[in-house]
């Protein structure tokens, strides 16, 4: 293999771990450490004299602003590698970043944000992944050596004196974090070569002892892909066993009694019913073998080929940028399993932004934005849904990145979560200091208390859950008929006098109601409603998701919303991902295929994607284009559960339809 360019190296955080990297970097002929930063002046200087002689040093900030530095290398403790991953990045650095890139998947998304908005290299540092052992190991499981692949089991743990790190909540500590991410991985990847693609976790059930200071002394997790590849990990860091990796099939087993460190002298052992062991060894001392090296050699190729012009958005190819998403979930639901959750991630605690510093608007600002009389902020034409953010962290992750894409406007209900989903809203807005510039849609009212009794007691329940003393808008979540419309108009008037809202409308109204509603309201000189939420997309509705929802995807409701020019804040905007996973011949999902297949809108989804092509986005922001792009005003609620996702959708804000491409992804034009 060609060597690739060397690399001017930075090293934060001069611990036990860096001077390992240290001592292997030499031998990988991927540069040289040119700088040490520490927190602790003393403790950088004692390493550069140790491992990097000539190496000056400086504070974090001071190395990574340096110019003659190409990539860093963070090693720090684990609450503070999300911050100096994302500064090094937004330096223009290559970052070699310690495991795990951050305490939560949230924080981690965050963090391949970075990396991915930035155009340079993100590696986290698992580095048994890098190494030649690995590389064999996947390659007998994919040549089917022992058969088809049941169970991987993997285990990683020490026992420490219980003080330090290891053992503060406050830093992220325990086992799971600290050396479960090798196990995970491990299974990760064999049941990926089984089954040739991402394994995709079905079902996790762990357990494990939860000491005195809060954090997990020793753990143990069942995990199941799909395919029906199981798994046990184990860690811990108060319970010595000895490493291992055990791969089982069907026709024999494969087994790893090195599998992190990879010394000299380890290997492989294949073990086939009537045959005699296979033995691979691979713990040479040598170049090509060290895997502190081999993860060095890998971000250096990795930087040459973005210093071409390649796209490195993905990552490594031994461990990528997905791989470490996918396994800080896995991770994040075995500490659940166990029952630990750190101080600084409840959901009542002042999360700050992962980079740690304020947050800002892009230049240029991406978004566009609209007015809905009665409301006095300009609302984002693209409205993040609050209705499945599992946690603060994840959630504050993926707020932060759309207020920092110029969105201002969220849409929330009482009715998700009971509750939980306004409350993680709020304690944002808090924590942000943005509940004077932020727009709420709040919605109550919602069945089986679609009453102005159940609208009021949700009302006041939603402020007090959202932190606040007024919500810019207010809809009505469904429709009873059973109801005359005159008592909503009435109760919805009478908080809106009293302050407690702005300007109101209904969410799931049939297109007649709203206009005897108003009807109602212009004879009984009341305000009337300014907005309705339907379903509306570019794929059309065949049926509802759920009970009580209407849909305006026909071409009668088209043409009232146009001559109403009625505001509309579509929910299902991209039709629940129709145009990014359906497939005629997928039916696993049911909701997807009684609500959106038919062969009208497979071709609109055919028609999205040929366009997308040509524009050089994805087929979702084509659909979400569609929506901006109609002449009424709109204002599509999006349900992005990644940031990765929430940038797709950003991309339609870039996508200027014009009548005629509306008009053929509509069918109206061949």
């Amino acid at each position: 293999m060609t060597p690739p360019a060397p690399l001017r190296w930075a090293v934060l955080g001069p611990g036990t771990i860096a001077r390992r990297f240290a001592s292997q970097l030499p031998a990988s002929g991927a540069g040289a450490i040119v700088a040490v930063g520490s927190s602790a002046a003393e403790r950088a200087r004692a390493f550069a004299d140790e491992a990097a002689p000539g190496a000056r040093t400086g504070t974090h900030d001071e190395v990574i602003a340096a110019d003659d530095v190409d990539a860093v290398y963070v090693a720090t403790v684990h609450t503070a590698h999300a911050p100096l991953a994302i500064a090094a990045l937004r330096a223009g650095k290559h970052v070699l970043c310690e495991k795990p890139l951050a305490p939560n998947h949230g924080s981690v998304m965050a963090v391949v944000d970075a990396a991915r908005t930035s155009g340079r290299v993100l590696v986290e540092a698992y580095m048994y992944a890098f190494h030649p052992q690995q590389r064999a190991l996947l390659e007998l499981v994919r040549s089917g050596a022992v058969g088809r692949v049941l169970h991987v089991d993997a285990s990683f743990s020490f026992a420490a004196s219980p003080t330090g790190r290891l053992f503060d909540a406050d830093l992220a500590g325990g086992g799971i974090l600290d050396v479960g991410g090798y196990p995970v991985t491990m299974a990760r990847a064999v049941a990926g070569a089984a089954l040739g693609r991402p394994a995709v976790l079905t079902s996790l059930r762990g357990g494990g002892r939860v000491g005195a200071t809060g954090v997990d002394e020793w753990a143990v997790a069942a995990l199941e892909f799909d395919g029906g590849i199981t798994a046990t990990v184990r860690s811990g860091v108060r319970l010595a066993e000895p490493p291992a990796v055990a791969v089982h099939g069907t026709a024999g087993s494969i087994h790893l009694a090195d599998p992190w460190a990879i010394g000299a002298g380890t290997g492989i052992v294949v073990r086939r019913a009537g045959e005699a062991e296979q033995v691979l060894t691979f713990g040479e001392e040598t170049e090509g073998h060290l895997p502190y090296a081999a993860e060095a050699a890998a971000v250096a190729r990795l930087a040459q080929a973005a210093g071409r012009g390649g796209d490195v958005s993905a990552g490594a190819a031994e461990h990528s940028l997905d791989d470490a998403l996918a396994t800080s979930a896995v991770l994040d639901r075995w500490r659940a399993a166990v029952g630990v959750r750190y101080p600084f991630e409840r959901d009542t605690a002042p999360i700050p932004p992962v980079s740690g510093l304020p947050l800002r608007v892009g230049s240029p600002n991406p978004m566009r934005y609209g007015k809905i009389d009665g409301v006095a902020k300009p609302l984002s034409r693209i409205v993040m849904g609050v209705d499945n953010q599992p946690d603060l962290a994840h959630a504050s992750a993926l707020f932060d990145a759309f207020w920092e894409a110029g969105g201002t406007t969220f849409d929330t209900s009482w009715w998700y979560g009971q509750g939980r989903y306004e409350k993680l809203l709020g304690q944002w807005l808090t924590n942000r200091g943005l509940h004077d510039e932020a727009v709420v849609v709040a919605k109550g009212g919602h069945t089986p208390e679609c009453t102005p009794q159940g609208m009021t007691w949700q009302l006041l329940e939603s402020l007090e859950n959202q932190q606040r003393g007024s919500a810019e808008l207010y809809l009505l979540h469904r429709d009873n008929p059973d109801v005359p419309v005159g008592e909503f108009v009435d109760v919805l008037n009478e908080h809106a006098d009293a302050g407690r809202i702005g300007a109101f409308g209904v969410s799931n109204w049939s297109r007649e109601r709203f206009d005897e509603a108003n009807a109602w309201a212009a004879a009984n000189g009341k305000r009337g409603l300014c907005a309705l939420s339907n379903h509306f997309g570019l794929a059309e509705a065949l049926d509802v998701p759920w009970a009580g929802c209407e849909h305006v995807t026909d071409a009668a409701s088209k043409r009232w919303l146009t001559e109403r020019q009625v505001p509309l804040l579509p929910w299902s905007s991209q039709a629940r991902g129709f145009f990014a996973r359906a497939d005629p011949a997928d039916r696993r999902d049911a909701d997807l295929v009684r609500c959106y297949y038919s062969d009208a809108n497979f071709e609109r989804k055919r028609r999205a994607e040929e366009l997308a092509e040509r524009l050089g986005v994805p087929a979702t922001a084509v659909a979400l284009a569609f929506v901006l792009a109609q002449p009424f005003p709109t204002f599509p609620i999006v349900g992005p559960r990644s940031v990765e996702e929430l940038r797709s959708s950003i991309a339609a804000l870039g996508v200027e339809l014009d009548e005629a491409q509306v008009a053929r992804l509509d069918l109206r034009e061949g």
